[in-house]
């Protein structure tokens, strides 16, 4: 029997336009850029975890010869990803990103008591703020 999977290393969103997300990721979210190659990609850091995000119009591509062998993958149409925040610093990203210009489009307390709150970045993905506690983590 295998050992069991550790966790989420990587999560991938994809977006057409990568200086909107570069921007978006970086500079309201304020996560850290690992990297950036041309209208490929532009990784970032974000807790133990890193987040891609990629132009699926480049990845959709073989890749070239002598390249790494990645195999080609993307996807359409809008995708989701969680941000995981203690409970108490909830209310203090909800209103950086209202100060920012960004959209809350729902704030839900779930059946379990955890609370989340959802908002889109610039491709249109469906993005999310929750504490642990809604998956009965920590």
């Amino acid at each position: 029997m295998a050992p069991a999977l550790e966790g989420i290393l990587e999560t991938a969103l994809y977006a057409d336009d990568l200086d909107a997300a570069e921007a978006f990721y970086g500079n309201v979210l304020g996560l850290e850029r690992i990297t950036r190659v041309g209208d490929r990609h532009v990784f970032f850091r974000c807790g133990d975890g890193v987040l891609l995000i990629f132009n699926a119009a480049e990845t959709m591509k073989p890749p070239a010869t002598g390249a790494l062998p990645v195999p080609p993958h993307g996807t359409k149409g809008k995708g989701h990803m969680c941000f995981r925040i203690a409970a108490e610093a909830l209310d203090t990203w909800k209103a950086k990103l209202e100060t920012a210009g960004v959209a809350i489009e729902a704030d839900i307390r779930w059946p379990n008591g955890a609370r989340s709150f959802y908002f889109r970045d610039p491709a249109g993905n469906s993005l999310e703020c929750a504490e642990p506690g809604l998956w009965a983590i920590d």
